[in-house]
């Protein structure tokens, strides 16, 4: 299965939230109730003057929906909620709402960058190389 995003652009993402999310005035909600919650919209609200937080908005932005769906669609198979398997599948489920606020979602889960980083392994990538 092949990703339609570019590995480059994957791992500056990973590195941007990874960023954001490190910096002590960032308080992250506790687990989503709904991949809607407030939660993830507060954090882009109580933070929009920052520049980490605009570039990676910006750049996640600038994908397709199907990238977008694939970003979402990782972070939740390197969590585990999907097997490599289900990979077409976890992308179907992230089109729409979820990959509209990708941003957001992402940012909302505390450990996003690892988990996304778990799905590319599952595909057999890093960005360690």
């Amino acid at each position: 299965m092949m990703l339609h995003i570019n590995l480059d652009s994957l791992c500056h993402i990973i590195n941007k939230i990874r960023e954001f999310q490190a910096k002590e005035e960032v308080v992250l909600p506790g687990t989503p109730i709904s991949p809607f919650e407030d939660g993830a919209f507060q954090i882009l609200a109580e933070h929009s003057e920052d520049y980490t937080l605009q570039e990676m908005t910006r750049v996640i932005g600038a994908m397709s929906e199907r990238q977008r769906a694939e970003l979402v669609a990782l972070m939740w198979l390197g969590r585990g909620d999907y097997g490599f398997d289900e990979w077409e599948v976890a992308v179907d489920e992230a089109i729409g709402d979820y990959s509209i606020n990708a941003a957001g979602y992402l940012l909302a889960h505390p450990m996003a960058a690892d988990d996304l980083e778990e799905g590319l392994i599952a595909h057999g990538y890093s960005c360690q190389d």
